[in-house]
């Protein structure tokens, strides 16, 4: 059960963790956030098919967290 919880928290993140980020966020933190690889998220923000708002700026990504908040049902 001990290692269930350890899996569970390196793969998403907590509630209040999500509650504290800033308005927008690299790839990774996304990715994080909705449960995806870096691969698949990287890949689903080059076709424009992320869940939620990516915006590219030179030749990072970051995502919107209003939008990814809302995605995960924790808008304000």
């Amino acid at each position: 059960m001990r290692e269930e919880a350890m899996v569970s928290q390196s793969k998403g993140m907590s509630r209040e963790e999500l509650l504290t980020l800033p308005a927008a966020v690299d790839l990774d933190t996304g990715n994080r956030a909705l449960g995806l690889g870096r691969s698949k998220g990287y890949e689903l923000a080059k076709r424009g098919q992320y869940p939620c708002r990516v915006l590219r700026l030179g030749k990072a990504y970051r995502v919107v967290t209003a939008d990814l908040l809302n995605l995960l049902g924790l808008a304000a």
